[in-house]
């Protein structure tokens, strides 16, 4: 297949810059995995509270889980892993530090990569914290080794700021280190959100699991393979970048022992639980580098229904979902939510295709 065959013209102006006033208010496409058909419509008792509109929100999702269902969701944290310093001898540097390479050094995306070359230093702060640059790697990726005093997390809390997407064009760093980050991340390790899970809130997922619903936490640290854009031509002659990932022994017995469906919130849950499923179906607890490319043709052995943000043209992630709902299925849904006006990306709207 080819790539342009998961292009989609995008204005501007459906991407979006900001997260929704609260999680829950995102609205929600509800798209039929084997009939493509597509329903909006709210709760009955929900229009006192929102404005009069005819598309779901976020938690009408009560209504589409069962009772019996596993939620499964992605308890990977952001860190703030963007860092703007200075580089020996002057002018402004940013580091993205992607994952750990070994004792003090990181995999990390830089700039200007022209004067980043071997030997190089940035500094930030006020000195607590230098890179070097080891060696230079494919997509302007570096091998970067980093000095500092005591433990590293504690410092990049200070001195760095969430990894926002680029598409996302302003800065409000408070908001963004509360809302660029799911209520129940807890395993630090990611520098991209596993945006599906944002539109959760506290006392959704308790009324979730309340309802007979399971809920539990696998993790994958979302890097380069989740957002690396495809640079070929046939997605067959793609290579994904590999990501950590852990399921715990307690996550596959709950999954394995489910009276219904398994429900992924995100792609990035669906590329953890998929890589550990067996040709049964069945979910191995255990943790490892997943590398799995999941496009059309592959057929699903573990993920029932998902949950997922609407997603960047030629993307992996569409490829994913498109492997799911079907190619024409997904196409489709996605222009009609584009004339329905639902907002893209990381910080916009989801669909649950079930």
């Amino acid at each position: 297949m080819r790539v342009d065959d998961f292009d989609y013209d995008l204005p501007p102006e459906s991407i979006a810059q900001y997260p929704a006033d609260r999680r829950e208010q995102s609205r929600m496409l509800d798209l039929g995995r084997q009939d493509g058909r597509v329903r909006h419509r709210v709760f009955p008792e929900l229009l006192e509270l929102l404005e009069p509109v005819r598309h779901r929100v976020f938690p009408e999702l009560l209504e589409l889980l069962e009772p019996g269902d596993v939620l499964a969701l992605n308890d990977t944290k952001v860190i703030p892993a963007r860092l703007i310093g200075r580089r020996a001898g002057g002018g402004e540097a940013e580091v993205l530090l992607l994952e750990p390479a070994g004792e003090h050094r990181w995999h990390a995306l830089v700039r200007p990569g022209r004067k980043l070359r071997e030997g190089r230093v940035v500094e930030f702060g006020d000195g607590e914290l230098r890179a070097t640059v080891l060696e230079a790697g494919e997509m302007g990726m570096r091998l970067v080794e980093l000095e500092h005093d005591g433990e590293l997390l504690p410092l990049l809390d200070r001195l760095g700021r969430p990894p926002l997407p680029p598409y996302i064009r302003r800065d409000t760093e408070a908001l963004d280190r509360e809302r660029y980050q799911t209520v129940y991340a807890r395993e630090p390790g990611a520098v991209a959100a596993p945006t599906a899970g944002l539109h959760f809130t506290d006392e959704l997922l308790a009324a979730i699991e309340r309802s007979g619903v399971s809920v539990c936490r696998v993790t994958l640290h979302v890097g380069l393979g989740t957002f690396r854009p495809v640079q070929v031509e046939r997605i067959e002659d793609h290579v994904m970048h590999a990501e950590q990932y852990e399921v715990s022994g307690a996550a596959a017995d709950a999954i394995n022992s489910r009276e219904g469906r398994l429900v992924a919130v995100g792609t990035t849950v669906t590329r953890t639980l998929e890589t550990v499923a067996d040709a049964d179906g069945l979910v191995h607890a255990g943790s490892g580098r997943s590398e799995i490319f999941i496009y059309p043709g592959y057929e699903f052995r573990a993920v029932e229904a998902m949950l997922t943000n609407f997603h960047l043209p030629r993307s992996t992630l569409v490829m994913m979902v498109s492997a799911f709902a079907g190619r024409d299925h997904t196409m489709a849904a996605y222009h009609e939510a584009l004339a329905e006006g639902y907002r893209f990306y990381s910080y916009g709207d989801c669909m649950f295709i079930h």
